[in-house]
């Protein structure tokens, strides 16, 4: 079943080094993920195989989303499984490719939906916009 993308295109005024450390630093990731919500747990675990889960309490909720690295390359890749467990065994794909620009770095998010879900990518992408544009307050 060929699954549906939501592809989100950001502009950094920071270096492709900096912008894949805040994927992956646990501390950076509090301050940009979930902007209208508030992590209350994040593990992560950087490597290949390795996994992460980020607890997001919003509004009295917890809504907890996991996932799997499958790829890291610093510093032009991640590509990770992405879930909530309340949506498992819904299971979805995360790719980050960051690539140098004059002005710092270009991130490319492509999030691979199954075709279920495919009314909620305009949502999906505007969520990971909101997303990136916190962690380039995080960056400068």
């Amino acid at each position: 079943m060929t699954k549906s993308k939501a592809v989100v295109t950001y502009q950094f005024n920071a270096l492709p080094e900096k912008v894949y450390d805040a994927w992956i630093n646990p501390e950076k990731i509090k301050k940009w993920m979930f902007p209208n919500g508030n992590i209350v747990r994040c593990e992560n675990n950087p490597k290949v195989g390795g996994y992460f889960i980020f607890v997001d309490r919003r509004e009295g909720d917890d809504i907890e989303h996991i996932g799997q690295y499958l790829e890291l390359d610093k510093p032009n890749l991640i590509k990770f499984t992405w879930a909530t467990v309340d949506d498992l065994p819904d299971i979805d794909m995360v790719t980050v490719e960051i690539q140098p620009s004059k002005s710092g770095a270009i991130a490319t998010l492509t999030h691979e939906i199954d075709p279920n879900w495919a009314q909620y990518i305009p949502q999906t992408e505007n969520a990971w916009n909101e997303m990136l544009k916190a962690m380039e307050e995080v960056l400068n």
